[in-house]
């Protein structure tokens, strides 16, 4: 008997060397408990990189039992398309949401109806207006915590997803502010991410009245800043941030401890970019690109780690720690795990829309050299971005620049731009001698040129379209696709769903209540293979979702 309701073609079978998604599992290998601790905004401006200004007891503690990396950087120097290269392993370019962001304030992180009036303050590299959408993804990628889930794994996200589309109802088990590890079931193991927000850039000014605590005087003013009293203050109001964030590290550690689980947990710690200062945040740099970043496992493993990570590798990272192989379209290396890969050499950054202005950069880095190819040089390096102009000190910063007040490194941030830049991360950590017309350094030069031409023939750069134009390929006529019905079908006591829209994936539960409505606070079953009907309910539900498209009808199936 079938119900003709959305569809899905079979969850992805694209993992290396599998014909199926759960049969990538190792499961004679005990799957480990993993906590993500993931803060906002921060540079590796912490004292277990030689920054003591911030004093973080739970941080240094959580450091002296970890292993610390020293080169992980974000694809993007903003969180949106920087997450969804974390949820997909996939480099934002790749897959359409390497601009920030793609709904207004927090549509991105969870709505699924979008407005369809234009956006006149924002526009594209054609200077077209641009609309509100959720961005769709190539059909096969997919958030890669389905992956754990069918592998048997207990998944929640407390709170922020900020994908550059809504989070479809098969990512997590849970996925709001009550989302938690403790809520799984017993003999289950478990991921859980928990997301501080105490870092962002916006607390700069959101905290303003609080009192600080590191005083201005004693905080490290970045060459390329002007050393103000309102520098300093905003300086120290971001360490002061750091010290409260590490307060709410410690909870979510102590709460690992008293459930006798600390021992026998891997714990990351990382931020989603780099620091929330002007020419840090929304910049191509090291100091909008270089994160904090550590890991306790299982082994004990201490000291550090100069390995070249980007959050491509985060997710066949995770799929490798638990065990997993990853689909051969993710562009990340797992370096850790089962499926172990070699390390990177190089790995990518890309600069595009920034809220109202519009560019195209793209990056190259390796252990010691940046290389930056501007697509449009005539375009200011230094972007009037609205939101910016919240910071405290940006009004001075604004002011010295006019009356012609900065020094040479404070006044980079405003010169035009050239076709290349190159910089010796070694010997310049802030980026500001340009080496590109250097002939010693030719064959560096070189050398990332290759690179980048490399990327670029093995993937396709969604950014190289006018942002009006990628829109309406996903949502033609500003149309959002809607995913097609499930079909149902029973063969005894077995129950098989489907659905046909390519890349769709569906999620059932069952009920007793005759009404229920698709509640993405509640937790639905991922659907992976067919499973047994069961007789202690009176109804199945089930809805198909891709990424970027509305869901389908949710369906109610007497049983």
């Amino acid at each position: 008997m079938k119900y003709i309701l959305v569809l899905l073609v079979t969850f992805i079978t694209s993992c290396k060397g599998q014909d199926t998604l759960n049969s990538t599992v190792t499961a004679t290998k005990k799957q480990p408990n993993i906590v993500w601790i993931v803060t906002e905004d921060i540079s590796p401006t912490l004292s277990f990189y030689g920054d003591n200004t911030a004093k973080t007891p739970n941080l240094d503690a959580l450091a002296k039992e970890s292993l610390v990396y020293d080169n992980v950087y974000a694809p993007v120097g903003v969180c949106a398309p920087s997450r969804s290269s974390i949820i997909t392993g996939m480099y934002p370019t790749s897959i359409g949401t390497m601009h920030m962001r793609t709904g207004n304030d927090v549509m991105s992180w969870g709505k699924r109806a979008y407005k369809s009036k234009e956006d006149t303050d924002r526009s594209d590299l054609n200077n077209e207006p641009i609309r509100q959408y959720s961005a769709v993804i190539p059909e096969g990628v997919k958030c890669y915590t389905e992956y754990l889930r069918a592998a048997g794994y207990f998944c929640t996200n407390n709170q922020k997803t900020d994908y550059q589309f809504a989070a479809p109802i098969t990512a997590w088990d849970q996925n709001s502010p009550k989302a938690h590890w403790k809520n799984a079931p017993k003999n289950k193991p478990f991921f859980s991410v928990f997301n501080i927000g105490t870092t962002h850039e916006s607390q700069l000014w959101k905290k303003s009245k609080l009192p600080l605590t590191v005083n201005p005087a004693d905080v490290k003013v970045p060459p390329y800043l002007p050393d103000t009293p309102k520098t300093r203050e905003t300086v120290a109001r971001h360490y002061s941030n750091i010290e409260l964030m590490d307060k709410e590290v410690g909870v979510f550690l102590k709460e690992l401890k008293d459930a006798g689980l600390y021992d026998n947990t891997i714990i990351f710690f990382y931020s989603d970019h780099g620091g929330p200062l002007p020419r840090q945040k929304r910049e191509i740099y090291d100091s909008g690109l270089k994160v904090p970043f550590m890991i306790k496992d299982l082994k004990g493993t201490k000291g550090r780690s100069d390995q070249l990570i980007s959050f491509v590798d985060l997710a066949p990272t995770m799929l490798s720690l638990a065990h997993i192989e990853a689909p051969v379209y993710m562009e990340g290396n797992a370096f850790l795990g089962d499926y172990k890969a070699e390390e990177n050499t190089h790995v990518f950054a890309s600069s595009d829309r920034f809220d109202e202005f519009t560019d195209r950069i793209r990056a190259v880095r390796t252990k010691e050299f940046l290389f930056l190819k501007n697509d449009f040089p005539e375009k200011p390096k230094y972007k009037d971005v609205g939101y910016r102009k919240n910071v405290p000190m940006m009004t001075d910063f604004l002011e010295l620049k006019d009356q012609g007040k900065l020094n040479k490194e404070q006044q980079i941030w405003f010169i035009s731009k050239t076709n290349e830049e190159l910089y010796n991360c070694k010997k310049d950590p802030h980026n500001l001698v340009n080496l590109a017309e250097d002939p010693s350094y030719a064959s560096v030069l070189k050398q990332m040129r290759s690179y980048l031409l490399e990327q670029q023939k093995k993937a396709k750069d969604f950014g190289k379209q006018p942002e009006a134009e990628l829109i309406n390929t996903m949502w033609p006529d500003f149309k959002q696709p809607k995913t097609l019905d499930v079909i149902v079908d029973f063969k005894n006591d077995m129950v098989s769903l489907s659905t046909k829209t390519r890349g769709a994936s569906i999620a059932y539960r069952f009920s007793n209540l005759p009404n229920e409505t698709l509640d993405y606070n509640k937790s639905w079953n991922l659907y992976s293979s067919e499973f047994k009907k069961s007789s202690d309910y009176k109804y199945l539900y089930v809805v198909a979702e891709r990424i970027g498209f509305k869901p389908s009808e949710l369906v109610k199936i007497p049983l």
